[in-house]
């Protein structure tokens, strides 16, 4: 009754309540290439996705991030070397896809032919793990020419790379499977040769900073590595570690 009051007198002198301050959102910084995944297994966090170096080096500056997920062991390597973040622990795996327009107007029909030159590549920047990923790649198939005779255009994300391909503004370009297989009605697949794969590895560690929510990033790491976490993972088509 006294609350109902206290509202009351506040409507007439047209005053208004000021709500306590809530607490700070909890944030995962995380791979764009995890965004489908991340969102089906939990869309509870506030999300921030990105490139895995672009993120990493925001935390550095001091972003309010809880959790870092990266498509790559080496920023979160760097970041534990900075005392930024806990040890990091393996949750997923992936391959890369070489894709073209569903059109496929240069009508590529292997990965040597990218060696012809006169092509619209679309690949990760040289500083992002889709980048760094598809350079090794390159070099196993004795490819590294390719990005000398071709038109390249590198990306800071491995979304923008898939989007650049499926709109057709590129001939072809190589995307995780992932996301090749997230968009396989705009994407046409071009297999590569399985010894030529680099080890792709996704971890995740607990940022340390003052205020992290340590209690929900545990929260958060036991959803992605639990049964469902690695199901969600798998039907997204990554690939699992062992389990611990």
């Amino acid at each position: 009754m006294k609350n109902v009051r206290r509202l009351l007198i506040l409507a007439a002198c047209g005053c208004t309540l000021i709500a306590p301050a809530s607490a700070a959102a909890f944030t995962v910084y995380a791979a764009s290439s995890l965004k489908r995944a991340f969102q089906q297994i939990t869309p509870s966090p506030s999300y921030s996705f990105g490139g895995s170096d672009v993120l990493a080096f925001q935390i550095e500056s001091g972003a309010a991030a809880d959790v870092f997920a990266s498509a790559a062991p080496i920023y979160a390597d760097k970041l534990v070397q900075k005392h930024l973040c806990g040890t990091p622990v393996v949750f997923a795996t992936n391959t890369l896809t070489l894709v073209v327009p569903t059109a496929n107007p240069k009508q590529l029909r292997s990965a040597t032919d990218l060696a012809k030159g006169g092509l619209r590549l679309a690949i990760g920047g040289p500083n992002v793990p889709l980048g760094i990923y598809t350079r090794s790649l390159l070099g196993r198939l004795h490819l590294a020419a390719a990005l000398r005779g071709n038109t390249v255009s590198t990306y800071t994300k491995a979304s923008d790379v898939t989007a650049t391909i499926a709109l057709g503004s590129a001939d072809a370009g190589f995307v995780y499977t992932t996301d090749w297989l997230a968009n396989r009605s705009k994407l046409s697949r071009i297999d590569v040769a399985a010894a030529a794969q680099p080890p792709i590895r996704y971890v995740l560690c607990t940022v340390t900073r003052s205020g992290v929510d340590v209690a929900a990033a545990s929260s958060f790491a036991r959803q992605i590595t639990s049964g469902r976490g690695r199901k969600i993972l798998r039907d997204n088509g990554f690939g699992l570690p062992p389990k611990p």
